[in-house]
């Protein structure tokens, strides 16, 4: 082998390596969104679930389930419908699946509602929502989407 095909050779693998390593070092991030409804219920131990949709900025969708479990000095019953979420850091639709660390304070008679800041490793996810339901107190846990 001359040094001239070596030398091809050498940079035919190193352009192959960097186009395929490229994906991962994106550095653009894609814009995410969940729209969701939750119903959950606590007395010291919290549970809600729910579902939900994922809608990127490149046009993919994703159906989720979405469950939270927490504990803390909490009571209560509630609905939240037309929930609404952002996500930031995110690169890829997969993402946004998976545990992210909560923490909440919440009150509300008769009409109830949440708003908080979630976060997985680089990823984090604001929600907003309000419903119907009486629910008082303090928690951390997790809050977990799934795939559906």
């Amino acid at each position: 082998m001359n040094m001239t095909t070596k030398l091809l050779s050498l940079t035919l693998a190193c352009a192959f390596g960097l186009s395929a390593a490229a994906p991962a070092f994106a550095s653009a991030d894609l814009d995410c969104k969940l729209d969701y409804q939750l119903t959950g219920w606590s007395l010291i131990y919290k549970h809600t679930s729910g579902t939900g949709t994922v809608r990127c900025s490149n046009g993919l969708v994703m159906r989720v389930n979405i469950s939270a479990k927490a504990v803390g000095l909490t009571a209560g019953k509630w609905h939240i419908d037309n929930g609404h979420g952002t996500f930031s850091d995110v690169h890829n639709i997969n993402e946004v699946l998976g545990r992210y660390a909560q923490a909440s304070a919440n009150a509300g008679v008769v009409k109830s509602g949440e708003a908080q800041v979630l976060s997985k490793g680089p990823v984090s996810l604001a929600l907003a929502g309000g419903g119907e339901g009486m629910n008082i107190g303090v928690d951390i846990g997790a809050f977990t989407i799934k795939r559906r």
